[in-house]
């Protein structure tokens, strides 16, 4: 039996004619972009995610960009981020002319680690921190933003892979001072190409964030500020819509994955799954373990017919576009160990058990013949 990591097609064919209908009548209007289904999805998607603002922009980079920009972080100004994560993250922070701040992942779970973070808060010139709901589960927020607000430091999400996770009973998104997220067509809510969300519960950077994706302008061609182009179009804003109302239902079989697979590998000698903290409820976007002899593993996997993914193989810190901050191996231990180790198996909201159980009888079987020889 083949399984796929990731089934967009089985996900997508139920809905074709939910979704071609609403395209035909966009067709029909020939308004294609800023219109009255990118509304209609901001209010949608802020509700599910007990916000006041929702503003849909192009993409999840240009969402933590125009989060950064609302906050006025540029030149001279440092932001804590994440050393494991997606180099988006990071990226964004460059590209308003701040300058990244890594700090290590904690070891349970390769979230953020709030002790690190909590150390550099004090650093010269930190205006902002960066924590990433990695792989659809929630880093630890509370002392996070109670250390941030105590200096005047801005708490920006990237909740790029956590569509309806929770902290604390709360979703993610509300929990700082402002969220991004993205609708990559792989993300748990996934567009037709590319799409973003930035979060708030504050109204006047929700204006400037508005007039921000639209050249600056509060109307048309009365430009306020110094803005860009990063609007959604309404096709990509309608089939959001069409999925949005699914999506709880979908987060509900990733987490029956996600509860099958542990039930078979967490007490397997030489593999890590990760916990679920009392205070989380993720959402799964991947399901990551961690073995070693991690590339044995996937060239077994991968002769099996099996897909799967690294996320993330090489940290921030030793990318060639990062070689500026002169931070060389050793310098986040926990990120480094998970970036060698790591492995992201088949998840998605279709997955069958018999699926879920020919994977991890692989990985066991593997596991168990290698266990001592990495």
């Amino acid at each position: 039996m083949k399984v796929p990591f990731l089934d967009l097609a089985a996900q997508l064919r139920p809905l074709k004619d939910e979704i071609m209908n609403e395209w035909a009548e966009i067709y029909e209007s020939a308004a294609f972009v800023s219109g009255p289904r990118v509304a209609a999805f901001e209010q949608s998607f802020a509700e599910a995610h007990d916000v006041e603002h929702a503003i849909a922009v192009s993409n999840g980079t240009a969402a933590l960009e125009l989060a950064l920009r609302v906050l006025d972080i540029g030149p001279g100004d440092r932001v804590i981020v994440p050393a494991n994560t997606f180099i988006a993250t990071a990226e964004a922070v460059s590209n308003v002319g701040a300058t990244p701040l890594l700090v290590d992942c904690d070891p349970g779970t390769r979230t953020i680690a709030v002790e690190h973070t909590l150390r550099q808060l004090d650093a010269a010139g930190v205006r902002a921190v960066i924590p990433v709901h990695l792989y659809g589960q929630p880093a630890d927020m509370d002392p996070i933003v109670e250390a941030a607000r105590a200096r005047g430091v801005w708490v920006i999400e990237d909740a790029a892979q956590a569509h309806l996770a929770r902290y604390r009973g709360r979703p993610v998104g509300g929990l700082g001072d402002i969220a991004a997220f993205s609708f990559y067509p792989g993300k748990n809510l996934g567009a037709p190409g590319e799409g973003g969300a930035v979060t708030t519960r504050n109204s006047d950077y929700a204006d400037r964030l508005r007039m921000l994706r639209d050249h600056g302008q509060d109307r048309k061609y009365n430009s306020q500020i110094i803005g860009t182009n990063a609007r959604m179009s309404e096709i990509t804003a309608a089939t959001l819509t069409v999925k949005l109302r699914y999506l709880s239902e979908w987060t509900d079989a990733r987490r029956t994955v996600a509860s099958s697979y542990r039930e078979a590998l967490e007490a397997l000698p030489g593999v890590t799954v990760f916990p679920e903290p009392d205070w989380a409820w993720s959402v799964y976007h991947l399901f990551v373990i961690e073995v070693e002899a991690r590339d044995h593993l996937v060239r077994e996997l991968t002769a099996a017919g099996i897909g799967t993914g690294l996320h993330y193989p090489t940290p921030i810190h030793l990318q060639p576009a990062y070689s500026s901050l002169n931070l060389g191996p050793g310098s986040f231990p926990a990120t480094e160990d998970s970036a060698r180790r790591l492995l992201s198996l088949p998840m998605f909201p279709e997955m069958t058990k018999a699926q879920v159980t020919r994977v991890a009888d692989l990985i066991r079987s593997t596991v168990e013949a290698t266990l001592g020889h990495p």
